[in-house]
């Protein structure tokens, strides 16, 4: 019988993975384009690389693909949902020009200001001269962004001049074209999730991030290596604020210039009481928090994709979030080429990132990120204390992970 649920998701990553789980229980036949070794296990991966859209688009029309999802932001920036939208097929993504301001850093900052929108105090340089002057007068500690994002080294704190002098002139070294200088806001990390078909916003869920890699918030800053959702610390009015205040302002401005954002859209913030700064932006769910966010939505993922691709969002009043609650913890590596023992006695969900497996069928590490453990349960403490219990199980030479995560929590 033929499967009306053929999707395409456009990416290689982890979220990858556990977003092909996710769709494979809504009943797709799930394909994903380029994939990785480990997304085989749960999925046709396709040997297409995410930013060749002709021959992506070719593989839809040839495979009667219903929906494409699009995770990628090579593709994003390749525009691949206007090729698609342009030869009739339904895609979930935004458009290159509207997703702009969630790729570049200084593109989020000049919307940001110009929409008068709370965020650090900032600025931008294309001299590498001009910002090392800047950094003379600047209050440390600082953090310093390349304006493209990429998973090596883009952003750094800085807590003294020499080390921000150093960094800045390492990004200009790599060929940065741009540098973001920001002042370190403290408070409480967050990314407020939001469905939007670029006209009508619905909010997903509030997760609580953890971006530096050490106990305490200590260590470099990375894109995310722990997470917890709900966020109980966001509370219905402050939701209520950042959707008046924040996605109201940022989707109507680019409704006015005529490039509305159609997607998932994630706004990087910090909770200082019951205020709020924006830092940045993301264009879909990030790897560290995927599977914790996918894992409490009580929806059919094809159906609501499908509903923004076809212009029938409007009918969605909310989205049903289930009563649970999700921890997410990265587990990473120092070493390389070690068997990850223990994972036949974990309950949590796994999600694996592009590792190796040994003749005995065993995960073997990679330097860095190695997998994502995620546990839901009724509660954030049962989340939390059944989590680590898994994570005690995991055992090889040069393990890394962050011990205190949603350690603040009682009761939730």
């Amino acid at each position: 019988m033929k499967n009306d649920k053929k999707v395409l998701i456009v990416g290689s990553s982890a979220k990858d993975y556990a977003l092909a789980k996710k769709l494979i229980q809504c009943g797709c036949e799930v394909f994903v384009a380029p994939g990785n070794r480990r997304i085989k296990d749960v999925a046709k991966c396709v040997d297409i690389r995410e930013d060749n859209v002709n021959e992506l688009l070719k593989f839809a029309l040839d495979n009667e693909v219903n929906l494409t999802v699009v995770t990628s932001e090579k593709a994003i920036k390749a525009d691949i949902a206007d090729v698609f939208q342009a030869n009739g097929q339904l895609i979930f993504s935004p458009y290159a020009n509207s997703a702009e301001f969630a790729l570049s850093r200084s593109s989020a900052k000049k919307l940001l200001y110009k929409l008068h929108i709370p965020t650090p105090h900032f600025g931008i340089y294309d001299k590498q001269q001009t910002a090392i002057d800047s950094l003379k007068k600047t209050p440390m500690p600082q953090v310093i962004h390349a304006d493209k994002k990429n998973k090596l080294g883009d952003r750094l704190v800085c807590t003294t001049y020499s080390i921000a002098k150093t960094f800045v002139e390492d990004l200009f070294a790599k060929g940065e074209e741009k540098v973001i200088l920001e002042d370190y806001v403290y408070g409480h990390e967050f990314t407020f999730y939001v469905v939007t078909d670029g006209y009508h916003a619905i909010p997903l869920t509030a997760v609580a991030n953890y971006k530096l890699s050490d106990d305490g918030d200590g260590g470099i800053l990375t894109d995310g290596i722990g997470a917890y959702t709900p966020d109980y610390k966001i509370s219905k009015e402050i939701e209520t604020n950042i959707m008046r205040h924040v996605v109201t302002r940022i989707l109507s401005s680019l409704e006015e210039k005529g490039t509305p954002y159609l997607g998932i859209l994630g706004i990087e913030m910090v909770l200082d009481g019951d205020k709020f700064v924006t830092l940045s932006f993301k264009p879909f769910l990030s790897d560290h928090d995927c599977s914790a966010v996918l894992n409490i939505i009580d929806e059919d993922l094809f159906a609501l994709f499908t509903a923004c691709a076809v212009g029938s969002f409007e009918d969605y009043k909310n989205i049903t979030i289930s009563d649970s609650a999700s921890v997410s913890c990265v587990v990473s590596s120092r070493i390389e080429g070690e068997s990850i023992k223990g994972l036949d006695l974990v309950e949590s969900e796994i999600v694996p990132f592009d590792l190796n497996k040994n003749k005995y069928l065993e995960y073997e590490t990679v330097i860095g990120k190695n997998l994502v453990l995620t546990k839901t349960a009724s509660t954030l403490t049962r989340a939390r204390k059944y989590l680590y219990e898994d994570l005690s199980m995991i055992n090889f030479d040069g393990i890394k992970y962050r011990k205190d995560i949603c350690e603040d929590v009682e009761n939730y």
